[in-house]
Formats: structure tokens, sequence, C-alpha cells
């Protein structure tokens, strides 16, 4: 769960929505024949409705001039055929496209859930996780409905329409005239409404990913919100979020009616226009009465597909910023992989760099100040095969990036990190973070079991042995007494156990791999001391044939090492035992004692 989020990104002056629009033809191609299939039974349909103007022209100048009865009957009879031949082949178009959609809308959130997982810690960083989540759910929604509809009757209704004129200029074409005024009027008022609506799609786009965030942090913080009593606050900032998310929509409403009234009220007019010419020209005899019905009814079935335009067009916004902003998260760079073969040695590595060793390393956050001090500065430091080594220091010294840097959670912003004489930056990824396991000091668990979060850090393969073994080391014998074992269901975050045995269980899912090196973040803060001391005595074990860094902010926790570095101001200042450090520096003693430190000793 982040505290920042993605910042809201209106649509460039040069954006185009059918640019963006094309991005979706990869998921789309491999569905692409039945799509099409499925617009041609539309267009047909449409098309058939045009022919009822045709029929009623011949009903009106035939049978009802006539006084034919029979022939009347007859056409009644064709054009209930009609009917419900249209309605079949719209029902039938609707079958078409249901399951395709049904799977690019499961590629896409599968695509993106495996991108997501890809990112750097640092996008993650960046990004609430509600403008994610809103980016997997709300946003491929509209992306489904537009390919199941605006995709297609964008298409269907330009056809329609233009099957249309030619009908009604067939018939009389100086009433095809009339009818064609309101064009270039409609045009420039669609432009401007495109231009308009895509900015006000994507920032309320934006608010329901912020929106979505205060709902998840507040589900997910409920502890704090009822033990701080902030319950009113956060409802505050919810309702504050919801009434500015309110009144874009109603932007959304009103600009969405203006165009609404725009395309119902000029092709009224000119429908009106038409029908006051042809009444006089049926009444001085140059047009025959089926004809003015004829025009009439096919000017009046155009209605829907010219009125439609408004809210596809709109429909069609919003799916071009679903587009961009789905690609903006897929566009990340993903965490680079190296091609080099796993166990290949890094050629001109001395063999005296085996072990875990720091290189002159410096890091900077991403986002940090250009002219800010960096995190970590100038890092020199070994750890030898098979020792443990404690890295000690006030807070904000950098020791939880220090370790994050092991296992490439943050990539080094300069010099270079070796396991065993390898940059960890020219081994592939997957086999690094198989020799490298990590326990942080805020422990996170999933809503798994507790084998299969303990089993996370562990081969595939793994069984109830290495299980039972992980959870001796990390004292979480208490696994066995829950309702079903170990089987047991944790729930979301593992909340429904005590911080302690929450962390004792990431601890189980560091050692239950055997790893050969091992970076533990303050790994015992939430323990009891008599806990404290059964996890040592067991980590002692497991720490004497493994390459270890230890974050550890207590002396019981430094006892655990073979030496110890202090790191102050991104630096490390003394690397040497306990017992040195304590006779030799200062800040060190301070820091081991539990007092403040004075600012001479710093």
């Amino acid at each position: 769960m982040s505290a920042d989020h993605a910042p809201e990104a209106a649509p460039p002056k040069d954006r185009s929505a059918v640019r963006s629009l094309l991005r979706l033809w990869p998921y789309v191609r491999p569905v692409r024949a039945r799509l099409s299939v499925a617009a041609v039974v539309a267009i047909v349909a449409s098309c058939v409705a045009l022919v009822i103007p045709l029929v009623l022209k011949w009903i009106v100048d035939g049978p009802v001039a006539a006084g034919d009865p029979g022939g009347v009957w007859l056409g009644a009879l064709l054009l209930l055929v009609i009917g419900v031949g249209e309605a079949l082949l719209f029902g039938f178009r609707r079958w078409l496209v249901a399951r395709p959609l049904a799977g690019v809308e499961a590629a896409m959130r599968a695509d993106l859930f495996r991108h997501l997982q890809r990112l750097p810690v640092a996008f993650h960083d960046r990004w609430a996780s509600g403008q994610l989540l809103s980016r997997g759910t709300t946003d491929l929604m509209l992306l489904r409905m537009f390919l199941a509809f605006p995709l297609t009757f964008l298409l269907v209704n330009g056809v329609t329409i233009l099957v249309g004129v030619i009908i009604l200029l067939a018939q009389e074409w100086t009433l095809g005239l009339v009818i064609l005024g309101p064009v270039i009027p409609l045009v420039v008022i669609c432009s401007i409404f495109e231009q308009r609506y895509s900015h006000a799609a994507r920032r309320a786009q934006d608010q329901v990913g912020d929106l979505t965030t205060v709902v998840e942090e507040s589900v997910l913080g409920v502890r704090i919100i009822k033990g701080f009593g902030r319950h009113r606050a956060q409802a505050r900032a919810f309702r504050e979020l919801s009434h500015t998310l309110r009144g874009t929509e109603l932007h959304k409403a009103r600009l969405l009616a203006g165009i609404w009234a725009a395309i119902v009220l000029l092709p009224e007019l000119a429908v009106g226009a038409a029908l006051v010419l042809g009444t006089v020209q049926v009444a001085d005899g140059t047009l025959s009465a089926g004809t003015l019905v004829a025009f009439l009814s096919t000017a009046l079935a155009l209605r829907w597909p010219v009125e439609s335009i408004g809210f596809l067009l709109a429909m069609s916004q919003e799916a071009a910023t679903a587009t961009d902003r789905y690609f903006e998260v897929l566009d990340a760079e993903p965490e680079s992989a190296s091609d080099r073969p796993a166990g290949e040695r890094i050629p001109g590595r001395p063999a005296g760099s085996a072990g875990l060793q720091f290189h002159g390393v410096r890091f900077r956050y991403p986002d940090a100040p250009a002219d800010a001090a960096p995190t970590l500065d100038r890092i020199d430091l070994r750890i030898r095969p098979g020792e443990t080594l404690a890295l000690v220091g006030a807070t904000g010294s950098g020791k939880t990036t220090l370790t994050a840097l092991v296992p490439r959670l943050h990539e080094v912003t300069g010099g270079r990190i070796t396991l065993d004489g390898q940059d960890i930056t020219e081994m592939p990824r997957e086999r690094l973070r198989e020799l490298v396991a990590v326990a942080f000091e805020e422990p996170t668990l999933f809503s798994a079991t507790v084998g299969d979060n303990v089993l996370m850090g562990a081969d595939p393969k793994a069984g109830d042995a290495e299980l039972c073994r992980a959870l001796d080391v990390a004292q979480a014998d208490f696994a066995h007494a829950l309702p079903h074992g170990t089987a047991t269901q944790v729930g979301e975050q593992g909340l429904s156990l005590s911080g302690g045995q929450r962390q004792r269980l990431a601890l189980a899912r560091a050692v239950v791999g055997r790893p050969r090196f091992l970076v533990l973040d303050d790994p015992l803060s939430a323990l009891d001391v008599h806990t404290e001391a059964l996890v040592e005595a067991a980590l002692r074990r497991v720490l004497a044939d493994t390459t270890a860094l230890v974050v550890a902010h207590r002396p019981s926790t430094v006892l655990l090492a073979d030496r110890v570095a202090l790191l102050s101001g991104g630096r490390i200042a003394a690397v040497g035992t306990h017992q040195e450090l304590l006779r030799t520096n200062a800040e060190y003693a301070w820091l081991m004692s539990g007092a403040p430190i004075p600012e001479e000793a710093r």
C-alpha cells in the first residue's frame, strides 16, 4: 500500500483517440474474424430496417390507394418478417462477440498482473495500489464495453447512415439535401465535444483510482483508524473525493447532454423542414404520398444511428483514456534480467572475492532531489563465506536500503555488489533470488495457509519436512496448534496473528530454502525476550551454514554476528567485533546503550 499516487495526466493536445485505441490490436487480432462477422451481421440487420420504409411506400401507393385489404395484410406480414429477422440478427451478433471479448479482457488482465510482478519496487513506491486496481478492473471493463458496442456500432451506424442518405436522395433529392443540412454543424460540434470529453474522462478515471485507494487503505488500516478514533476523518476524506468525482461526472453529463441536444435538435429541424416541403410537393402533385411516407420513414429510421453518435463518441473517449491508463503501466520498464546463464562466472574476478561484497556502492532514490546527498555513498564492505555480519546504525542511516540492494529490490546507482565474485547485475534474477533469502522487519503474509506462506521461500518440491524444520528454527511451533494446523488460513496480511507470530513465520520463510546468503532486516524486533532467546539459539545453527547480513538494533541480536559494521550518514563508519566497537567507537557504544546519541558523539 503506497501513500503516493500516480499524478493525474490530462490528454496531450495532439492526443488521438484512434491512435490510443489502435494499441488494443494485438489483443483483438486473435478474435478479429469473429468480430468482423459480428459487424457484418449488425450492418445487415441495420440495413434490413431500411427496407421497411420501402415496404410502406409500396403499401401506401399500392394496396391502400387501390383499396386492396389483402395487399395491406401481405404488407403487414412482410413488415413482421423483417422486424423478426432484424431482432434475430442483432441477437446473433451479441452471441458472436460475448465469448471472444471476455477472453480479450482476461488476457489483458493477466498481462497487467504479470507485468506488475516484474516491475521494480521503485515503481510500486510511486504508485498507489488503488490506481493500479482501477486499471485492472474499471478500465478493463470500459475497454470490454467499447469492443462489444461502440467499436462495432460506430461502423454499423456509419454504414447505415450512408445507405439511408443514398435511399433518401434516390427517393427525392431536393428533400434529401434538406436532410443533409445539419451535417457540417454536427461535425464541428462533435469535434469540440471529443476534445472536452477526453479531458473530463481522464480526470474521472484518475479520481476513481484515488477513491479506490482510500477505500483500500481504510479497510487494511481499520485497526489504526478505530484505535485512534479517525473514522470521521476517513469518512470526510472519502466524502471529499466522492464529491470531487461527482462534480467531474456531472461535468461529463453536461457535455453529453449538450451534444445529445444538438444531435437531436438539428436533424429534427431538418426532418420538420423536409415534411413541410414534401407536403407542399404532394399537394402540388409533384410527389406521391407513398414516396413522402417512405422518405419520412427512412429519415426517422436514421434517428437512432444519428442520435447514438454522442454517447458512442463518449464511450470511445472513455475507452481511449482507459487504454492510455492501461498502457501507462504496461509501458513502465520492468526489472532488467541478465542473459548470462545461471552459474556462469564473470571473467576477471579474483578468487579471493568470494562471499558477499560491496564495491564502492552508491544509491540515490529515483525521486530524490538532484541536490540531495545520496542515501548510501561509497560503501565498501565484505562478508566472508560463512560469516554473519551485523549492520548497526541510527534510524535513517540507510540500513534497510542497503539490505534491499542485495536481492536487487532496488538497483545500485554506483559501484557494484558481488556474490562469490559474480556481479549481481549480471546474474539472472531468478538465480539471484534462489541464492539470497530475505526477511523484512515488517512481515507480509498472504491470504493463504501457514504452510503456503512459509514454503514460498522454498523449492516448489519442498514438503512437510522442510516446513517443520523452518518452523522449528523460527520457534513458530504455534502453527501446529492453530485450528487446522499449518493448513490454517491466516487471513489478509496475516492480521489474525500477532506481530511476533507474523515475524516468526516470515523468518521461517527466509530459512526454509537453506539459502547460501541470508539478509535479515531486524527479524526479532517483535518478539518477547524469552521467545527471542529461543529463536536466537536456533538461528545460530542456521547462520553457521550460510553467509548472512543482519540488521540489528539490540545487543542480543548483534551477538549472533561474527563482526559488526556501523552505518552512519550513508557510509560505513567502522567495522569490527562487538567488543572492539564498544571500546573504540562512541556512536556505536551509545547505540548499544539505548540512550540518545549526543551531538558530539555523532
